[in-house]
């Protein structure tokens, strides 16, 4: 296999997860979805970021547990490093090329990753 349809297949993959994750939010009504594309920005942490919110800390739970029960039993992935459960009120799941962000509204108001970020490209998730 060359080295673009590797890529390809890669960029696929992601994608895929990707799609997976945007619909474990939705499944827990996630609000304010958008995913950050950090790849061409020197000194990023990550490849992409995917930042949403939940409107109370027990929501902001479930919406980072589901996130893992999903992508465990639909595409047998685990995250590297999980942060912020017990207070929930920022939950960070790493999953090496993608970390998820699930703030309590008011907690992504204060730390605004996508002004700090703001280089990345975008994409906005609309709530279902």
């Amino acid at each position: 296999m060359n080295s673009n349809a590797k890529l390809q297949e890669q960029n696929q993959s992601v994608d895929e997860l990707h799609d997976l994750i945007i619909d474990s939010i939705h499944d827990i009504k996630g609000k304010e979805i958008l995913k950050l594309d950090l790849r061409q920005l020197e000194e990023s942490p990550t490849d992409y970021f995917i930042i949403c919110e939940g409107t109370s800390n027990t929501q902001v739970k479930s919406i980072a547990d589901n996130i893992q029960k999903r992508l465990k039993l639909e595409a047998n992935i685990f995250p590297s490093h999980v942060e912020g459960t017990q207070r929930a009120s920022w939950v960070c799941l790493d999953y090496f090329h993608t970390v998820i962000h699930v703030f309590y509204t008011e907690t992504r108001g204060f730390y605004q990753l996508e002004n700090l970020w703001s280089d990345a490209s975008f994409t906005e998730y609309q709530a279902l």
